[in-house]
């Protein structure tokens, strides 16, 4: 039995900060630059970081920090920085990582803004990507090349929901000296990626971790060594690049984290009564939680328990239009919102093919099995979820799906 004291939720519980003035929330440093008493001090922390004194918010914020802190010690990693979106962590670690010259072996079903940014972006600075099966081993290890700089995939794939043995394929990449960067953003707490072999976490705060769709941020959890690379005033993709938080978005979101365990099991556990319900209505469901999902064993082996599987689900309707009046039915109903993003308190929805993966081109989308009748759904916090299938069925009839 897994000791409590190392829960991710635990971890995060434990940390404790005072405001300013005692506040039981740590005060929010509104500051986009601090003062210095000597002239020297400043230089000095130009060449170097020295704990408690600060530059720069593009650089470190004392809120920002509070809320790496939290983050880091959610993933189990030594440190962490917060970004002003998902993309801008995702890009700053493999600008970090990567050289012109380079080349990435990357999981194929993976965000759109992802894959875009490998694919389309990339090239202009000489790096290459060799797109695999994040589930077939073999293909990972046969596109290793000597100037391999990166293994990336999602612990769960967006949107098909495929899932990363990550202790298998750190092994693969750990044989060849190369890090391995894991996008955690579908199963915060439900996995911690860098227990499981990862060198770097990637997270979209965006979804589940602020669980409220007011703002966006990311994170990247790593070493020490690592974040303080990202943050070189002289080298640093993410200092340079400036993916920068604001710091009252990082205060907002660190308030949230403190409920992301509560959230994640109620999500947990309505998609997985959702996901169950479709399958015994003939619905072609695909969840990480249902014994007839190919990888099921692989996740159950890795999970957190007492989180669930996740709050992600995906169905295949069969067409397109099936696939939008279904969306829409749901949408008059008050069931959900036809939105592109996940983790709000009620349930969202899209069609990723013609949405948040639309980057991929057609052909591809059809290789990897990306039909036109695939609905990704959040599955919301309902109290009463067995009201919410009902209602979700009664759209199906409509639709014409049941």
């Amino acid at each position: 039995m897994k000791d409590p004291a190392k829960d991710p939720a635990t971890r995060v519980q434990d940390l404790q900060y005072f405001g300013e003035f005692g506040g039981v929330n740590p005060s929010i440093t509104d500051s986009s630059t601090f003062t210095f008493l000597k002239a020297d001090r400043m230089e000095e922390i130009f060449e170097k970081e020295i704990e408690g004194c600060y530059l720069y918010s593009r650089h470190w914020n004392p809120t920002n920090r509070y809320l790496a802190e939290a983050l880091a010690q959610m993933e189990g990693t030594e440190s962490a920085q917060v970004m002003g979106s998902g993309m801008g962590a995702i890009t700053s670690v493999i600008m970090q990582l990567c050289e012109a010259g380079s080349h990435i072996v990357a999981s194929r079903t993976i965000y759109g803004g992802t894959y875009a940014f490998l694919k389309n972006y990339l090239p202009k600075f000489n790096i290459s990507v060799t797109f695999i099966d994040q589930t077939d081993l073999k293909s990972i290890e046969n596109a290793i090349q000597d100037n391999t700089k990166m293994v990336y995939c999602e612990a769960l794939s967006n949107p098909l929901l495929e899932v990363a043995d990550i202790p298998a394929i750190k092994k693969l990449a750990q044989a060849k000296d190369i890090p391995l960067v894991v996008d955690n953003t579908f199963t915060p707490l439900v996995l911690t990626p860098a227990e499981l072999g990862a060198d770097i976490v990637v997270h979209s705060l965006t979804k589940f971790i602020n669980g409220s769709s007011d703002t966006m941020g990311g994170a990247v959890c790593a070493s020490k060594e690592f974040i303080d690379s990202l943050m070189d005033v002289n080298t640093g993709s993410a200092m340079l690049l400036g993916p920068s938080m604001d710091s009252m978005r990082s205060a907002s979101i660190l308030k949230n984290l403190r409920t992301l365990h509560l959230r994640m099991k109620q999500h947990s556990e309505n998609a997985l009564y959702v996901a169950t319900q479709f399958e015994k209505d003939g619905i072609s469901v695909k969840y990480p939680g249902l014994k007839s999902h190919p990888q099921n064993a692989i996740f159950e082996n890795q999970m957190n328990e007492a989180y669930g599987h996740s709050g992600m689900i995906l169905i295949n309707v069969g067409t397109k239009e099936k696939g939008y009046s279904f969306m829409e039915h749901m949408q008059n109903e008050n069931i959900g919102y036809l939105a592109v993003s996940l983790g709000f308190y009620k349930t969202l929805f899209s069609a990723p093919g013609s949405s948040t993966s639309s980057e991929i081109p057609m052909e591809e989308q059809e290789e990897m099995g990306l039909g036109e009748g695939l609905i990704r759904m959040s599955v919301g916090i309902d109290m009463d979820v067995k009201r919410t299938y009902e209602k979700m069925k009664d759209c199906m009839k409509k639709a014409g799906i049941l």
